[in-house]
C-alpha cells in the first residue's frame, strides 16, 4: 500500500485515488521568464519521480498529470504587488512578453529532457485560458466572494470565511497554518488602499497604459492574478475535485491557499485530496532561488555534470527534505552513477537481447525493499540504498562468473524497473558498448599492464603503484595472480 504524506493533514496517509482507474495529479509549472537553476531541478525531478511511480502502480495509461504555463499574471513580489515578471523580463531584454514567454518556456523543457523528466500529458498556458479565468471572477462576484475596486477583482476572504467552512473543506490559513493576521497580500499603500482587508488577494488587475499583456474584461482592460489561472486550468482538465497538487513548498502560501479559497468558493466542492511540497534546495545553509543571488543555472551546470549525476543527486535526498548542494557532492553522485552504469552493461551483456521478452518467477529480495521504501511516502534515499546493496550482490555473482541464468535475468528485471522506469534514469537505455569498443579497452588494458610489469620488473615501485592506482580510480581492478594480471571492473 501506498502512503503520501498531505501538507493538509501533516500526516501519513494511504493513498486511494478518487478513481483508480485515472489518478489525476497536477503540478505548478514554472513562470517563463528565466532560466531554470539546481533549485527547480530538485522540485521537477521530485514531482516526476512520484508520477513514474504511480504510472508503476496504476499504470501508464491511467495517470493523468497536468502541469500549467504561467506566462502572465505572476508580479514581482509573488502577490499583488510589483510588476509582472514577464513584462519586467522583456524591458530588460528589449523583447515582447510573449517572444520571452516562448524562449524561456523553450529553455525550461530543455532542461527537463536532459534531466529525464517526462513530458506532461497536458500544458496549459494561464493566457490560452483568459476567458475562463474571467469566467470564475464572475462566479465569485455574483455569490458576494468578491469585488471591484479601480477596475481590479480582490477576492473577500473576510466573507468567504464568514459563511462557514462545511465539512471536508479547508479554511483560508488551513494548509499552511497561518493565522488570519498573518495572511497579507501586496506591500504598497495604493494596494492596501484597493482592499477591504490585506488579507484578500487579486482576481484580476487593471492594467497601467504601458503594460504589454492586457486582455478586455466586463471591468476594463487587465489581466488575471497569478493564482486564479492554476484553479481553472485544473479544474478543466481534472475535475473540480481531484487526487494530488503537487509544488514547491515556497508555494503554500500564498499561492496555494488562494487556490483553495477561490476553487471552493467558486465549486462549492472541496479541491484537492493530497497536498504534496517539495523542499527546497540550500546553498551554504540558504534558500536558493534567483532573488538570493546564489541561483546556478541549469545549463551552465550541464556544462560539466551528466544531467543523470543532478537527477541522482536530487533523489538521494527525500523530497520532503531541504537538500544542501555543493560540486563535491555532485562529483561523488556522478562516480556513483557511474558505477551503477558499468554494473548495469555488464548485466546486459550477461542476459543477452532476449531479456526484455522473457519471464521470471520472483524478483531478488532487494527489489522488495525497494518497493516498500518507495511505498513510504516515496523514501527515495532509502530506496536508492536498496538498489545500491542489489547492485554489490549483483558484482559479486557477476565476478565469480557461475551465476544462474534465472538469477541474472530477475536481477535484469528488477534494476531496470527501478532505475529506468520509476527513478527515470538511463542505465539500461543506453546503447550497450561496441564489440570494436570491447575490444579497444582490452588492447588498452594489456598495454598497462605491460607497462606496469616493466615498472615492476625494474623495481620502479611507485610507478607500478601509480597505474594500479589511476586505474582504481576509474573503475578498474588489477589482480596479480600465479597466471599473470588479470583486470575487472570493479564496484
Amino acid at each position: 500500500m501506498l502512503y503520501i504524506y498531505n501538507t493538509l493533514t501533516r500526516t501519513k496517509e494511504e493513498f486511494r485515488p478518487i478513481d483508480p482507474s485515472l489518478v489525476r495529479m497536477y503540478r505548478c509549472g514554472p513562470t517563463v521568464y528565466k532560466h531554470m537553476h539546481i533549485g527547480h531541478a530538485k522540485s521537477y525531478v521530485s514531482t516526476d519521480m512520484v508520477r513514474r511511480y504511480l504510472a508503476h502502480i496504476y499504470g501508464p495509461d491511467h495517470v493523468m498529470f497536468v502541469m500549467n504555463i504561467t506566462d502572465v499574471g505572476h508580479l514581482a513580489d509573488d502577490s499583488d504587488d510589483g510588476e509582472d515578471k514577464m513584462e519586467a523580463q522583456a524591458r530588460r531584454e528589449n523583447r515582447s512578453p510573449f517572444e520571452i514567454a516562448l524562449y524561456y518556456e523553450q529553455s525550461w523543457f530543455d532542461d527537463l529532457d536532459r534531466l529525464g523528466v517526462m513530458r506532461p500529458d497536458r500544458v496549459p498556458h494561464a493566457t490560452d485560458f483568459i476567458r475562463q479565468q474571467i469566467e470564475m471572477t464572475e462566479q465569485l462576484l455574483q455569490k458576494g466572494l468578491a469585488y471591484q475596486a479601480n477596475g481590479s477583482v480582490y477576492f473577500d476572504v473576510h466573507a468567504y470565511e464568514g459563511r462557514g467552512v462545511p465539512e471536508g473543506f479547508v479554511p483560508y490559513g488551513g494548509l499552511s497554518n497561518r493565522k488570519l493576521e498573518e495572511q497579507q497580500h501586496g506591500g504598497r499603500i495604493a494596494v492596501f488602499e484597493e482592499k477591504r482587508n490585506p488579507q484578500d488577494f487579486a482576481l484580476w488587475k487593471a492594467a497601467e497604459p504601458e503594460h504589454s499583456m492586457q486582455w478586455y474584461s466586463p471591468w476594463g482592460w487587465g489581466y488575471p492574478g497569478w493564482h486564479l489561472e492554476c484553479s481553472v486550468m485544473a479544474q478543466y482538465y481534472l475535475g473540480e475535485t481531484f487526487d494530488i497538487h503537487a509544488g514547491g513548498l515556497d508555494n503554500m502560501f500564498p499561492h496555494h491557499e488562494c487556490e483553495i479559497a477561490q476553487s471552493q468558493a467558486a465549486n462549492a466542492k472541496p479541491f484537492v485530496n493530497w497536498w504534496m511540497h517539495v523542499n527546497l534546495i540550500r546553498i551554504g545553509g540558504d534558500k536558493m532561488g534567483a532573488s538570493a543571488g546564489n541561483a546556478m543555472t541549469l545549463k551552465q551546470m550541464l556544462e560539466q555534470y551528466d544531467p543523470m549525476a543532478i537527477r541522482y543527486l536530487i533523489l538521494q535526498s527525500h523530497y520532503r527534505s531541504p537538500q544542501d548542494f555543493d560540486m563535491e557532492s555532485l562529483a561523488a553522485a556522478q562516480a556513483g552513477l557511474e558505477r551503477f552504469r558499468r554494473a548495469a552493461e555488464r548485466l546486459r551483456q550477461a542476459v543477452g537481447d532476449d531479456a526484455d521478452t522473457a519471464s521470471v518467477d520472483a524478483m531478488p529480495p532487494f527489489f522488495t525493499e525497494f518497493l516498500a521504501a518507495m511505498d513510504d511516502d516515496f523514501n527515495t534515499t532509502i530506496a536508492l540504498g536498496a538498489l545500491a546493496a542489489g547492485i554489490t550482490e549483483l558484482n559479486s555473482l557477476l565476478a565469480a562468473g557461475n551465476a544462474d541464468p534465472a538469477g541474472l535475468l530477475a536481477f535484469y528485471k528488477s534494476l531496470r524497473i527501478a532505475f529506468d522506469q520509476i527513478l527515470g534514469f538511463d542505465l539500461f537505455s543506453r546503447p550497450i558498448a561496441t564489440t570494436q569498443n570491447n575490444a579497444l579497452t582490452g588492447q588498452l588494458m594489456e598495454l598497462f599492464i605491460e607497462l606496469r610489469r616493466e615498472a615492476r620488473a625494474r623495481k620502479d615501485w611507485p610507478a607500478s603503484d601509480l597505474i594500479r592506482d589511476r586505474l582504481k580510480e576509474r573503475g578498474v581492478v588489477l589482480e596479480d595472480t600465479k597466471e599473470g594480471t588479470r583486470w575487472t571492473m570493479g564496484e
